[in-house]
């Protein structure tokens, strides 16, 4: 998927200066969920420089400055600090998010043999004995499609609806106005639609409110 952006549209209650739901389609939600699957590095890796709070970034910073001369041979400090994702990202909106949607991967072989391949550079060749140091583009094979939806992880023949606290759920008129009466929603003069689009920026500062509050939305939008 080559969008770099998504969007959903915001039901405000002007009045009470709140967020109370969203709208949002297949490529919104495969994003938000997407959230779920990144590794705690790559959050940190994201936030550290958005003021992230607590711990764990000095845990990051501390492995990022250990010398090299510290890590086990057969062990690499980007295993830790730049994990690969455990969902494809080429489904994923927003690629630039976690960076995956280039390869991470690099392999490595000989000047003269080409039977075999390494991840290390300078790696011995079994065969030649020489250093296995000429760089291989690892090249990933197109995003499989399980059904005529295509990629990503929900499908999208519905919209749906996103709480002010990320609770998402299908949306339908009777969910809307079941939102309605528990929001205690009088004057529906006071409601407001809004469209917000997000960016890397948007993602960033989402990724980080919700590790922070429960009004997620209103706070990074409203």
């Amino acid at each position: 998927m080559s969008n770099s952006k998504v969007s959903m549209k915001l039901l405000i209650d002007t009045k009470e200066k709140r967020v109370l739901f969203a709208e949002a389609g297949k490529d919104c939600i495969d994003f938000l969920f997407h959230l779920l699957s990144l590794p705690v590095a790559t959050v940190i890796s994201l936030l550290k420089a958005h003021g992230m709070v607590g711990s764990l970034p000095n845990l990051y910073q501390s492995l990022e400055s250990l010398n090299d001369t510290y890590i086990l041979p057969d062990q690499k400090k980007d295993t830790y600090l730049k994990p690969m994702p455990t969902v494809s990202s080429s489904s994923v909106p927003l690629l630039a998010l976690t960076g995956a949607g280039k390869s991470q991967k690099k392999f490595y072989r000989c000047g003269s043999c080409f039977g075999y391949v390494s991840d290390e550079r300078g790696a011995t060749c079994p065969s030649c004995f020489l250093d296995m140091s000429s760089n291989i583009t690892y090249v990933a094979p197109p995003a499989a499609k399980s059904s005529s939806e295509g990629v990503g992880l929900v499908k999208g023949v519905v919209t749906y609806m996103v709480m002010d606290d990320l609770m998402i759920k299908p949306m339908s008129t009777i969910s809307s106005i079941t939102m309605l009466n528990k929001f205690n929603i009088k004057e529906v003069g006071a409601l407001e639609e809004k469209v917000v689009t997000l960016g890397m920026t948007e993602a960033v500062k989402l990724l980080k409110t919700s590790l922070q509050s429960k009004k997620v939305l209103t706070d990074v939008f409203f």
